[in-house]
């Protein structure tokens, strides 16, 4: 049931009910998960805490709720190692639980087939623009072999990690 308590109180912005979490830290357990600004805030009990007991994730009248039901929740993996070639990569890799990407590449070119690292800061800057429309966390390597400073600090501003 829902709380009269406000965000401000407590309650969080969104419940994802009985889902299957896979959790390092809790293990598997079906519970709810509280979401307050885009993140996990609690996995618990969610609901009334006037009028149920062992509640742990408050329900207010501002808090969206979300059926878990048959889902399995658990964190976005992380791959590392990405020769950005084509963007139907990153829908592969988010239907197949990768949330953060990390690589290189120029798109479908030699260089990006035998590279993971991406060249020079108009490069960078075409693929950090290609990577607007998507829901992917990316990190891109700048190519960083030279040995004065000033070819990497280039790639460094232009946004490599």
């Amino acid at each position: 049931g829902q709380s009269q308590v406000s965000r401000a109180g407590g309650a969080v912005d969104t419940v994802i009910t009985n889902a299957l979490v896979v959790d390092a830290l809790a293990g598997i357990v079906k519970a709810d998960i509280g979401l307050k600004d885009g993140r996990i805030a609690a996995i618990g009990k969610a609901g009334n805490p006037d009028t149920q007991d062992g509640v742990t994730i408050i329900i207010g009248p501002g808090t969206e709720i979300i059926a878990g039901e048959g889902k399995i929740l658990t964190a976005g993996g992380f791959d590392a190692h990405i020769h950005f070639i084509c963007p139907q990569q990153i829908e592969e890799a988010l239907m197949s639980g990768i949330t953060t990407m990390l690589g290189g590449g120029t798109g479908p070119a030699h260089g990006t087939l035998a590279t993971t690292c991406t060249p020079g800061p108009w490069h960078m800057a075409r693929m950090i623009q290609s990577f607007d429309a998507f829901p992917m966390n990316i990190g891109l390597s700048g190519k960083g072999n030279a040995s004065k400073p000033a070819a990497l600090e280039e790639m460094v501003l232009a946004g490599a990690c």
